[in-house]
C-alpha cells in the first residue's frame, strides 16, 4: 500500500538531540527521510550512529552526503590540529562561542535538506537545534531558524507556487533534561546515539567535551546514567 503519510526531512547527526527530534517527527505522523553529512568531521562515530538510528526508526530513506568543510578549516571538529576543549564539569563551560563551532554548518546542512524536501514534495524539515543547553552556536538560535524559514519560502519553486515550507525545531527551548525525558517517553534508544565531539578509540565518549557534559547532566537529572557510554 502506498505510504499516505506526509514526508518530512529530518537532519540526523546520530546524537541525542537529532534522535529525539526524529522521534517527535514520527509522533506527529510524518514519514521520515533522514539526511546526514560526511563533512570532514574528525571522526566517523556519529555517522555510524546516525545509520543505526535511521534503521531503528525505519526511515523511508537515509542519505549521507559528502561535503568537505574540513578544507575550509576554522573548527576543532574539522581540523585535528585544533584541540577540542575539555572540562571537568558543566560549570566550566564558558559563554563565548567555542572552537567546536563549524562556520555556517547549519546553513549548509539546512540548504541541502531544503533541496531534498523540494524533490520529495515535502513542506516540513525537522532539525534538532537547541538554544538552552547548548554550546553557544549562533546557528542554533530561534531567530536564525525563523530567518532561514523566511529565506526558504522565497527561494524555492514549491513555496513560490503556494506550498510553503516549515522548519520545525521542536527542541529549541528545551533543556537537556527535558529532551531526554521526552525521548524516553517516545521510546528512543539512546544507546544507539553518540554526542561526543572527540570520541576515544573504540567509540567511547570522552566524557569531558561540552557535548558530553551537557548530555550527561540531562541523563543524571532524569535519574539515570547515559546508556551510550560504551564502545561501538
Amino acid at each position: 500500500m502506498k505510504n499516505l503519510k506526509k514526508p518530512a526531512v529530518v537532519l540526523l547527526s546520530g546524537g541525542l538531540d537529532s534522535a529525539t527530534c526524529m522521534a517527535l517527527a514520527r509522533e506527529q505522523g510524518f514519514s521520515l527521510y533522514a539526511i546526514s553529512f560526511r563533512y570532514g568531521q574528525r571522526h566517523r562515530v556519529e555517522l555510524e550512529k546516525a545509520q543505526a538510528v535511521a534503521s531503528a526508526f525505519q526511515a523511508e530513506k537515509h542519505v549521507i552526503l559528502d561535503i568537505d568543510l574540513g578544507k575550509l578549516g576554522g573548527s576543532a571538529l574539522t581540523d585535528v590540529s585544533i584541540d577540542v576543549p575539555k572540562h571537568e564539569s558543566v560549570d566550566e563551560i564558558g559563554e563565548d562561542i567555542p572552537l567546536t563551532y563549524v562556520p555556517a554548518r547549519n546553513t549548509v546542512f539546512l540548504s541541502y535538506a531544503l533541496a531534498w524536501a523540494e524533490v520529495l514534495q515535502s513542506n516540513d524539515i525537522f532539525v534538532g537545534v537547541n538554544a538552552l543547553d547548548y554550546s553557544g552556536y549562533p546557528d542554533c538560535r530561534p531567530e536564525y531558524i525563523q530567518a532561514f524559514e523566511t529565506m526558504a519560502n522565497l527561494a524555492t519553486k514549491r513555496a513560490v507556487e503556494g506550498d510553503r515550507l516549515t522548519i520545525h525545531a521542536p527542541l529549541i527551548h528545551w533543556s537537556k533534561e527535558e529532551i531526554v525525558r521526552k525521548g524516553l517517553e517516545l521510546g528512543v534508544d539512546y544507546s544507539l546515539t553518540s554526542s561526543c565531539y572527540d570520541p576515544l578509540p573504540g567509540g567511547f565518549a570522552c566524557g569531558h567535551c561540552d557535548s558530553c557534559l551537557l548530555r550527561e547532566r540531562g541523563f543524571r537529572l532524569n535519574g539515570m546514567q547515559d546508556p551510550a557510554r560504551q564502545p561501538l
